[in-house]
């Protein structure tokens, strides 16, 4: 057996054992590629964090809390972030009114009262369907970020890689997990296929509860376009749209009415440039043609005036 480098550039190389299965009976070793955590925008926890590659497919919380135990002992894994947390968020539920104002008034809100947080988080969270997978897979050699206990530990997780290599005895891949995270398989199907279907009385309480969720913001929105109708922009000025004081003009009509006047200004600069291009063209083509035909004229004269000369005889 070929021998495992302990570490490949700024990678500690991280060998898994992972089990036979009924699907597949052999014990095979997997991979995984760790550095210490260093994004391009840094976080307050870059310190304790542990960047991972070639995660597993069938990777969970409990599965790296569970090799974090086997490395440095228990009680110094706080959390992970898997790469497919980031494109799985939830759909937004607010309507289009409401997120354009949102983006209007970042710049200038100032953070209320948040006492009916709690209770409109819990009613959002009515309004979505329940999900429909026990359990999510991953991406082939996709990534996650470990969050650990302290910087500290972060050494003590690379100094174990490192004996982790010399004494050859790998961590096994979902040992002790087996009872903490659903199972795969048909029975992780058959519950996918059974949780598509939810129950009448569910769909009608998730559907009350979004409708009750939008026209909630919808109204807020309606308020927020209220208070920001005289706001100047960040130039100053003020766009003029209808309304009145009985029905005021909304200002994300505002806001809408000015990006299609700028639009209709680029559209507009845009074809005149393209004619004064082709006008451009033209001219330069009728000059290219007038200096031709001064040229060839100019060239008829110096031939006329040196025939001219030769025939000229002085008199003696």
């Amino acid at each position: 057996m070929a021998s495992i480098p302990k570490t490949i550039g700024e990678f500690f190389v991280l060998p898994l054992s992972i089990p036979q299965t009924p699907s597949y009976p052999n014990t095979v070793t997997h991979h995984l590629y760790i550095r210490r955590h260093a994004p391009n925008n840094p976080t307050p926890d870059d310190d304790r964090s542990l960047f991972v590659t070639n995660v597993p497919v069938d990777s969970s919380e409990s599965h790296f809390r569970a090799i974090i135990a086997t490395l440095v002992g228990t009680g110094k894994f706080e959390s992970i972030r898997f790469e497919a947390d980031k494109k799985d968020k939830p759909v937004s539920m607010e309507p289009a009114q409401a997120a354009r104002l949102a983006a209007i008034a970042s710049r200038k809100r100032k953070r209320g009262d948040d006492s009916d947080s709690d209770s409109e988080d819990e009613e959002e969270q009515i309004a979505r369907l329940p999900p429909t997978w026990t359990r999510h897979l991953h991406r082939s050699g996709s990534t996650a970020v470990i969050v650990l206990a302290d910087e500290k530990t972060v050494d003590l997780v690379l100094k174990a890689i490192a004996k982790v290599h010399k004494s050859k005895k790998f961590p096994v891949w979902g040992q002790g997990v087996q009872e903490k995270v659903p199972l795969l398989g048909s029975q992780w199907l058959r519950a996918h296929n059974k949780l598509s279907y939810p129950p009448m009385e569910i769909l009608q309480q998730s559907v009350d509860a979004f409708f009750t969720v939008f026209n909630r913001k919808e109204k807020d929105a309606a308020e927020l376009a209220k208070r920001l109708r005289n706001e100047p922009d960040e130039d100053g000025f003020v766009t003029v749209t209808r309304g009145s004081r009985a029905a005021p003009a909304r200002r994300d009509e505002a806001e809408e009415a000015r990006r299609k006047m700028l639009e209709r200004e680029q559209k507009k600069k845009d074809e005149l440039t393209n004619f004064y291009r082709f006008q451009l063209r033209e001219r330069k083509k009728a000059e290219q043609a007038e200096l031709i035909k001064k040229f060839d004229e100019d060239r008829r004269k110096v031939q006329a005036m040196r025939q001219k000369r030769g025939n000229f005889r002085p008199q003696t």
